[in-house]
């Protein structure tokens, strides 16, 4: 604890998070994700998307390209972290470089002509990927967020007190 300034030691979650097994199993999810486009993609999507309606084909092909983009942005941000976890590069040098990878992108309409004539597969992969996003930009929010140069630090009222109290009484440290 910090006498000083009367601030405690906090905990920095989103690192925190970042480090641990949940990060693992979240980047093979990811990964694994990626290679199943990839694979539904080249294979079997090709065979089911050349009997598609018109409208239907224009959706498959918009989709699939929303889906392959938004899964080499969140592999690249995985991969990112993982440097970052293994000690390859560090969270400011990933910060800087996390500024070329967007993690946002439009969510897929879902609806409207021809959407339903999209095969099952395609569709499911779509919205995988967009629950594995809002899973990466949440852990993003809480890893980056005290790397914004106007963030403040809140304050620990807890260690506020303890350090009134010493200054008060003394400390026979």
């Amino acid at each position: 604890m910090d006498s000083d300034d009367g601030r405690g030691e906090t905990i920095d979650f989103g690192t925190r998070f970042a480090n641990s097994e949940t990060f693992r199993t979240l980047f093979r999810e990811g990964m694994a994700l990626v290679e199943e486009t990839a694979s539904y993609l080249d294979g079997p999507g090709r065979a089911e998307s050349r009997g598609l309606s018109r409208s239907a084909s224009l959706i498959y092909a918009t989709e699939s390209m929303r889906l392959t983009t938004r899964l080499m942005q969140l592999a690249s941000w995985l991969l990112l972290q993982r440097a970052v976890n293994e000690g390859e590069m560090t969270q400011a040098q990933a910060g800087a470089e996390k500024s070329k990878v967007r993690i946002e992108s439009p969510k897929s309409e879902r609806s409207g002509p021809g959407w339903d004539e999209v095969p099952e597969m395609l569709r499911s992969l779509v919205e995988r990927s967009q629950r594995l996003q809002d899973r990466i930009r949440r852990l993003d929010e809480a890893i980056f967020s005290d790397d914004r140069p106007d963030a403040e630090v809140a304050p620990n009222p807890v260690g506020e007190q303890l350090g009134l109290l010493t200054r008060a009484f003394g400390s026979d440290d």
